[in-house]
């Protein structure tokens, strides 16, 4: 396996680090428009890893650099405005493809809060047959939500459940940053995107709608000393994957951001600092979003100053297989102490860097497979769970 890293900012960093310790790739190619940040994520981890210098926006550009390097999967750690071009750059070149986050929805024109309109991975699935006939695999939204929260679920439909109601992707955190007022975990280009989208519901017999941006608040309680978080509704690619390949009667994604973040988000649209679209500024032209992320501080180096866990789980409500009721929730946290001590990493990077990771150790083993444009939920979840675990991260579960 000879694989093509495209984005080595917080999560790419993390994955080179977590694919270091294995041994099921030939090469890694690590990729970024930044050389000396793709330089700084292969250092010290051995002449496995090479860094290059890539344009994401470019398919050509990414068919170039994987047939360069004779490359048989890329994995895609950048942000979803560059999904498309590294999509269709791997599949230009011959490539299977991951990525962690789907192409980019666009609101319903006329009804945003009631009716979707282009959907998270619409122009991916679009491309499902072409990928199928080539016999090519793009495994979408493969980091930890998605991509771990998807896996819990296929686990939750096989094995816990002979009838579901509800499935429902739930996120907390206690975390905090010493020294910053505000100072986001992830990338807040993506935060914003995800947050002020108008997010998706799924139920049967209707399909496919949307709500008001944090909308239906609830307290949820999670694990390992998190306690009780306020989540809300929030655009999220599971919802979108998860009816697609399981049964449920609702699938739903709810994240716990907590009042003061609500608020930041909430002012920065009325201001129309979330705009993407670049206005001038004196002779310069600049998207407002991109004038927010340049004012706060890259979240991969917040890690010497977070403290607390993180927790990504599928919350899920039905009827057992032995026909009682039955709630559980099926979850991963980690410690961001842990994180740092062990790999060098802020925890929510690490999360989600190293499902991808997992992936793709399975698909070099045989034991995931697969053509066509997949969620996670369409592969056997054992595999996966078993290796997440001998990876010294293991999973939970909770009946509540």
């Amino acid at each position: 396996m000879r694989i093509l890293l495209v984005g080595a900012g917080g999560v790419g960093s993390a994955a080179v680090a977590i694919a270091a310790r294995r041994s099921f790739f030939e090469t890694m190619v690590v990729a970024d428009h930044d050389p000396a940040r793709a330089a700084r994520a292969v250092a010290g981890h051995g002449d496995r890893f090479v860094a290059a210098t890539v344009d994401a926006s470019s398919a050509d550009a990414v068919a170039a650099l994987c047939r360069e390097h004779r490359i048989t999967h890329v994995l895609n750690a950048v942000d979803p405005r560059f999904v498309m071009p590294i999509f269709d750059g791997a599949f230009a070149a011959g490539a299977d493809y991951l990525d962690m986050a789907m192409s980019l929805s666009r609101p319903h024109p006329s009804a945003p809060h009631a009716e979707t309109g282009v959907k998270l991975g619409d122009e991916q699935f679009a491309a499902a047959p072409a990928w199928a006939d080539a016999g090519r695999l793009a495994l979408c939204g493969i980091g930890v939500e998605p991509g771990l929260s998807d896996v819990f679920a296929r686990y939750a439909a096989d094995e816990l459940f002979a009838e579901i109601d509800e499935i429902g992707v739930r996120d907390g955190a206690n975390l905090t940053v010493d020294g910053y007022d505000f100072a986001p975990s992830f990338s807040i280009w993506t935060t914003i995107e995800e947050c002020l989208n108008p997010p998706v519901v799924w139920e049967a017999g209707r399909g496919w709608y949307t709500t008001a941006p944090f909308s239906e608040p609830e307290v949820f309680e999670f694990p390992a000393g998190i306690g009780p978080v306020e989540c809300v509704n929030v655009e999220h690619e599971e919802v979108l994957l998860i009816p697609r390949w399981i049964e449920a009667k609702r699938v739903t994604f709810k994240y716990g951001l907590g009042d003061e973040f609500i608020e930041v988000l909430k002012t920065l649209h009325k201001l129309g600092l979330d705009a993407v679209t670049p206005v001038r500024v004196g002779g310069a032209s600049v998207a407002p979003r991109d004038v927010v992320a340049a004012c706060l501080p890259d979240p991969a180096t917040l890690g010497d100053r977070m403290r607390g866990k993180t927790c990504a789980g599928t919350y899920v409500t039905g009827t057992g297989v032995d026909g009682r009721p039955r709630r559980v929730y099926l979850y991963h946290v980690v410690d961001n102490e842990w994180s740092m001590a062990e790999y060098g990493h802020q925890a929510v990077v690490w999360q989600t860097a190293v499902n991808p990771v997992v992936a793709l150790e399975l698909l070099a083993t045989g034991a995931w497979s697969g053509s066509g444009v997949l969620g996670p939920e369409a592969l056997p979840p054992l595999p996966f769970l078993d290796l997440l675990t001998a990876y010294g991260s293991p999973w939970g579960m909770e009946e509540r």
